[in-house]
């Protein structure tokens, strides 16, 4: 039995409501003017990305007193002007110098020679290679930025860094030492005192007589960790703990995997998209940061090593060997050597200001351990000062001699200072306050210690800004194929639809206009398998649309084209949905299980079929009824 007309007041929508009577295939004005606006807004976040930055060196200083200034700049220029490197633009940016340059040649030796000109003596700036941006003013004020390209199509900066894994077991034996000697004091244990105990990867504790050697190795079995030995040094017996090498593997795999782990916090406080921190070799660990634009500010953030140990005041009758002394508000304060707690037990830190004096503050919250061990030492001391210890470990590198060569050698130079001295009013808890800091040392200090404590410090040995590692060549071919494949499909819906073909062309190229508007507003990382994601979001988007124009040519055999064109749109919305919302629900799946190139993907996926379901559904249908609703068609060319 063949199908007659389909009568338009029996005609229904997929949610099964009658349309609006009247002219078919019209939207109302307000919807037009909607579509306008997203596809507005959506250009002019999308526009960035037409601008590429410039190869630029940034400057930073390290000390919070000694300010970037028009001085700084000139130095600057002067210098690079002494050895012919041609320079685009210089300004100061709020608290850093950008200098632009031609060339990623010419930024390599700007670098060198910027580091040269301000860190003659000491070292007082950070110079990093960075990129600059060129997106206009106007833009950035409204929001814009430019999408962020992975480092297999843009680069970006490299950071290889050394864990300084000798002074972290001097550390450790230290410490071992420490609780050895507390111990034999609680036990009652005589010793000889007066001598430095360790010795490199040896501890060895000198006695009076063969019997309190012999109790002291009873006393001490909680170090399984150590080979002990009996020794005589100078005729005296000595108790020798030789620390394994079973124990210093594992130390070394705790150290580096506590500094990831805190480093991976760190760059997420940067806000660097798909940011890869990994493990080198036994004692170095490597960050590639894909598209980073304030590269002086990550290379001062990786390269700070800082922490806090909350100490007791010294008593007057206690032990030299057991007391440190700082200077303090011009006198020397004496302190505990051992801390109650340090910053590995700070569980989050925010920086505030102080509402009686608005002066910078950090506020401390302690994990478990930290408060229990706090308010267990402070409920006893009440009345007692307490002193806050800040210890930064600076990096600074020197030239040496090495085989008759001169080649560059890191160290460490450790910097500890009081910045606090209170009397315990009351015993402390979970929570409380630490002054006596400037702005950015407040702000540096609460990213750190809320990013975690690292367990190792390190230094930086190596930065570049990396290449695409596809190389130019392939990426171009990249870029290549994806605009010869999208102009073929604008030529073939063009050819094969006729007018319906250029409302599709339309409705593709707004489809990608969003599509990269909403990946630079999300800051989302563009890879190569987010081009994959791109070039699969146009094979949906055209999917859709043959789906409509199918459907259409089926509906002209038995209705007018006015009719044909409104069930068309209806009837093949279900298909559309269904097949688009099953790949959202995989996207969806992928970026939350997988990592790296897989997110990527994902992420260029799931926004690609979003942004395919509204140009497919809305845009093109809002051309195709300004190009043929409420006209009187006689025939349809589809």
């Amino acid at each position: 039995m063949s199908e007659g007309p389909i009568d338009p007041s029996e005609q229904t929508t997929l949610l099964g409501v009658a349309p609006r009577r009247g002219a078919l295939n019209k939207f109302p004005l307000w919807q037009y003017v909607l579509i306008a606006l997203v596809v507005g807004i959506g250009a002019i976040y999308a526009a960035p990305n037409l601008f590429q930055p410039d190869p630029a060196v940034q400057v930073r200083s390290l000390d919070s007193d000694q300010a970037i200034t028009q001085g700084t700049l000139a130095r600057v220029e002067a210098a690079l002007k002494k050895d012919n490197i041609q320079i685009l633009d210089s300004a100061l940016d709020e608290d850093s110098l950008i200098v632009r340059v031609a060339s990623d040649e010419a930024q390599l030796r700007a670098q060198a020679t910027i580091a040269s000109a301000l860190n003659a003596r000491d070292v007082n700036y950070v110079v990093a290679l960075s990129q600059a941006s060129n997106t206009p003013q106007w833009l950035q004020d409204m929001g814009g930025k430019p999408m962020s390209l992975g480092l297999d199509l843009f680069g970006g900066a490299h950071f290889l860094l050394q864990v300084n894994m000798q002074e972290y077991l001097k550390g450790v034996m230290s410490n071992s030492a420490e609780g050895m000697r507390d111990k034999l004091i609680q036990e009652r244990i005589r010793f000889s005192p007066g001598k430095d105990w360790v010795k490199g990867q040896v501890i060895r504790i000198p006695f009076r007589d063969e019997e309190s050697r012999a109790a002291a190795k009873d006393a001490l079995v909680d170090f399984p960790d150590f080979l002990v030995q009996d020794r005589e040094v100078a005729g005296s017996p000595v108790l020798q703990f030789t620390i394994t090498e079973d124990k210093i593997r594992g130390l070394e795999d705790r150290a580096i995997s506590q500094n990831l782990t805190s480093l991976r916090k760190r760059v997420d406080e940067l806000g660097v998209s798909e940011p890869q921190v990994q493990r080198l070799g036994r004692s170095r660990i490597v960050v590639d940061l894909p598209g980073i634009q304030d590269s002086a500010r990550a290379k001062e953030i990786l390269n700070k090593f800082a922490n806090l140990e909350f100490r007791l005041e010294a008593l007057p009758n206690a032990r030299k060997s057991q007391i440190e002394t700082y200077p303090y508000q011009g006198r020397e304060q004496e302190i505990m050597r051992r801390n109650i707690v340090t910053g590995n037990n700070v569980q989050d830190a925010q920086q505030s200001f102080d509402p009686d004096t608005s002066q910078p503050q950090v506020s401390i919250e302690l994990d478990n351990e930290g408060g229990r061990k706090m308010n267990a030492v402070t409920k006893d001391n009440v009345g007692r000062a307490m002193a806050i210890l800040f210890i930064e470990q600076k990096p600074r590198v020197r030239k040496v001699m090495v085989d008759g060569e001169e080649v560059e050698e890191f160290y460490s130079v450790e910097d500890k200072r009081l910045i606090s001295v209170a009397n315990i009013q009351s015993a402390l808890g979970f929570n409380f306050r630490i002054t006596g800091l400037d702005l950015r040392e407040a702000q540096d200090l609460a990213l750190l210690l809320r990013a975690g404590a690292l367990a190792a410090p390190m230094y930086i040995v190596e930065e570049r800004t990396v290449g695409a590692q596809l190389g130019d060549e392939n990426i171009r071919r990249g870029w290549q194929s994806v605009a010869i494949g999208f102009a073929l499909v604008l030529v073939f819906m063009l050819f094969f639809y006729r007018g319906f073909g250029v409302a599709a062309n339309v409705a593709l190229t707004v489809n990608l206009t969003l599509l990269v508007a909403i990946m630079s507003v999300l800051g989302a990382t563009l890879t190569l398998p987010g081009i994959a994601g791109i070039v699969l979001t146009v094979g949906m988007a055209v999917d859709a649309n043959v789906l409509i124009f199918s459907r259409i040519k089926e509906e002209l055999v038995t209705n007018p084209p006015q009719q044909a064109i409104q069930a068309g749109f209806d009837r093949a919305l279900l298909t559309i949905t269904d097949a688009n919302v099953t790949t959202f629900f995989v996207a969806i799946i992928l970026l939350s299980i997988g990592s790296g190139p897989v997110r990527g993907f994902a992420v260029t996926l799931a926004v690609g079929i979003v942004t395919s379901m509204f140009t497919a559904i809305l845009v093109t249908r809002a051309l195709v009824n300004l190009m043929y609703g409420g006209r009187k068609l006689e025939s349809l060319k589809i």
